[in-house]
């Protein structure tokens, strides 16, 4: 199935005319499915499912058409183009142009509206010949149609926690505690355009098991493209707006092939095999395709201590060879500006273009941007010391 949601996603970043004639090239049928696929990912109505029924009717139109999914909650889960006749309630229906809700789910959020919107019970579908005037309507109901308006007002968003539990990812667990420090350094991404690549799908060789953490991110970024890279074949896992791309992180070739095709990136995330050399090879070769202000992440640094799993070390903390190591030489890049003495350390690749390091637990944030901002005293020392007061350099 071809995944329309680039398409919209940069669409909607324009404007209501670019999104129009997005429709009108794919067609409202097309454009309409993507739309309620991403609906109904966000709604996550499967945590309604209780012993009774509840139906919404959603349509999208355009043009003066329109085209309409039914949708059902009830014992056996969510079920998509259930007839009505057998329910005990009528379905809601909710209508909305397309075109509107395009720009409610991937544009900017000032551009979300319920000007074109109606909301009808019951759906006019649905011949009822006689409704009790004593009619119950039950919780559930209510909930379906509150979650479903709720993705379409883009309501302030539930804690990049919570969706780490609901899609099964560890980045949230006894294991670790990542969401926090990932909800700090991307929160102010959450509501751009932007194009992750995680490295690690999880579930190992079972092709269709692991991508928690791609679903997460692909809710956590209701605007953004996710790439998850594994050795493994992950293409089971493809959903709109995730997708899988089979390649070994210690390949710098593939990674290049990768970064070409998909990148640049806003966020990289090393969750790969943790061992030294490939997490080495993996930022040498993406760092340079992260855009200006992207944020690199390498996860579970553990890896770079443990020899018996990861290959790791101990003996020397410093050694660049060693993933925390080779982190702790950005540090000093950080400052390169203040060096005094010009063999004082051989110059990185990375001194200019790295502006900030965070570390936490088993976790690191590398910032990309500019870091030139020159340091006057450092070049008095370095050119007239005696300008200061100081004979000469220590």
């Amino acid at each position: 199935m071809t995944d329309h949601a680039r398409d919209l996603i940069e669409a909607a970043d324009r404007g209501p005319a670019d999104v129009a004639a997005v429709v009108r090239h794919v067609g409202l049928r097309a454009t309409a499915a993507t739309l309620i696929d991403e609906i109904l990912f966000r709604a996550h109505l499967g945590d309604l499912v209780s012993e009774s029924d509840a139906s919404v009717v959603i349509t999208l139109t355009h043009d003066g058409r329109e085209t309409s999914v039914l949708v059902s909650v009830g014992p056996k889960g969510v079920v998509i183009g259930r007839s009505a006749d057998a329910m005990d309630l009528p379905p809601a229906q909710i209508v909305q142009d397309v075109c509107d809700t395009a720009l409610a789910l991937y544009g900017p959020r000032e551009r979300v509206s319920s000007a074109s919107r109606e909301v009808r019970w019951p759906s006019p579908r649905v011949m009822v010949p006689r409704l009790a005037s004593n009619l119950s309507v039950p919780r559930l109901f209510h909930a379906v149609v509150q979650r479903v308006l709720q993705v379409l007002d883009r309501e302030e968003p539930v804690r990049l926690a919570d969706l780490a539990v609901r899609h099964g990812t560890d980045k949230w667990s006894f294991l670790h505690q990542y969401t926090p420090h990932y909800q700090r350094h991307l929160g102010h991404l959450r509501d751009h355009r932007v194009t992750v690549l995680e490295i690690g799908v999880g579930g190992y060789d079972d092709g269709e098991a692991g991508g928690g953490s791609l679903y997460m991110w692909k809710e956590f970024f209701p605007r953004g493209l996710v790439y998850g890279l594994d050795i493994a074949d992950k293409r089971a896992l493809d959903r709109p707006r995730v997708t899988t791309i089979t390649a070994d992180q210690s390949d710098p070739d593939a990674l290049r092939a990768t970064a070409e095709r998909f990148g640049p990136f806003d966020v990289v995330i090393d969750d790969g095999s943790h061992m030294s050399p490939h997490v080495i090879a993996s930022f040498r070769t993406l760092f340079p395709y992260l855009k200006e202000h992207g944020v690199y992440a390498v996860e579970d640094l553990h890896g770079s201590y443990w020899p018996q799993l990861f290959g790791g070390s101990e003996n020397d903390l410093n050694d660049p060879e060693y993933t925390v190591g080779f982190l702790k030489q950005m540090v000093d890049g950080l400052n390169h500006e203040e060096f005094l003495k010009n063999d004082t350390r051989a110059a990185q690749m990375t001194d200019r273009t790295v502006k900030g390091m965070h570390f936490y637990h088993n976790l690191a944030f590398v910032e990309k941007g500019r870091n030139e901002e020159g340091s006057p005293i450092a070049n008095v020392l370095r050119e007239a010391p005696e300008l200061l007061g100081i004979d000469r350099l220590q």
